[in-house]
Order: C-alpha cells, then sequence, then structure tokens
C-alpha cells in the first residue's frame, strides 16, 4: 500500500523530472520509493521543501485539515516584516511556548540546537497533534 497526499493547495513549481507543474488544490499524489508521484511520474522527494509547502498526508482522510492546520501554526509563527516591536513580541512569546511544550519538542529537528526548524514528522502529525500547537500558538482554524 503506497502513502496518499492531497494537494493542500494549487502547486506550482517545477518538478524534479525538470517541467513544471500545475497541480489543483484538492488533488490527490501517491508516495512511491520516497518520492510523491504526479500522475505516474516523479515530481518532488517526499521529505523536500515542496512536500511540505503543498502537500499534506491523507492516509486517514484528514489530508486537507492536517494542511489548514499545518499552514495555519505556520502562518502565526511568521516573524512580521514590518519593524514593529510589539508585533516582534507577540511573535516571539509564540514561539517561546513551542520551545517549551513537550508535545511540540517532538516535532523539533535535533540537529539544530539553538534554531528551531519543523520536521518532516510535523507535517505528517496526528490531526490532534496539531490541534494542540494551533491553539498553543492561537492560530485561528
Amino acid at each position: 500500500m503506497h502513502t496518499q497526499y492531497v494537494a493542500r493547495k494549487r502547486a506550482r513549481f517545477v518538478g524534479c523530472n525538470g517541467q513544471r507543474v500545475n497541480i489543483p488544490f484538492g488533488s490527490i499524489l501517491i508516495a512511491e520509493d520516497g518520492f510523491l508521484l504526479w500522475q505516474g511520474e516523479p515530481l518532488c522527494v517526499e521529505t523536500s521543501e515542496n512536500a511540505h509547502t503543498y502537500f499534506s498526508r491523507n492516509d486517514d482522510g484528514q489530508g486537507q485539515r492536517r494542511g489548514e492546520l499545518v499552514t495555519a501554526i505556520l502562518g502565526r509563527l511568521a516573524m512580521p516584516i514590518v519593524d514593529d516591536k510589539k508585533l516582534r513580541a507577540q511573535t516571539q512569546s509564540r514561539w517561546d511556548k513551542i520551545w517549551a511544550d513537550s508535545l511540540c519538542k517532538k516535532y523539533r529537528r535535533p540537529e539544530h540546537k539553538d534554531y528551531w526548524l519543523w520536521s518532516h514528522e510535523f507535517y505528517n502529525a496526528p490531526v490532534e497533534d496539531l490541534c494542540y500547537i494551533a491553539r498553543l500558538v492561537g492560530a485561528r482554524v
């Protein structure tokens, strides 16, 4: 049995075969041998940034919800572009909660001691864990 993924938003990028793709929201993809396949052809590595940005694991039928939660969490933790001390402090406060939380720690890439990078497991986490993290940072989903 292959792992199933769903496009959580329209995916437009150049795939690993050099071809530009335009994959509609809600499209179903299959993972095989570490690659996501689109129309039977390798598209990107299952653990790649493109996979994490556009697709969510859907074996449990919760792919769209998982994608909404991941998107909301990442958006809530994004540092504001504007130089607003209050907004930066609020964002840092949310990150402080992430750093201190034991559930969140299991989704952190361990090779970066002083910087938080979400692991591949975060993007595939159970919906319940993602709901918890979303509530922790005040994401609206």
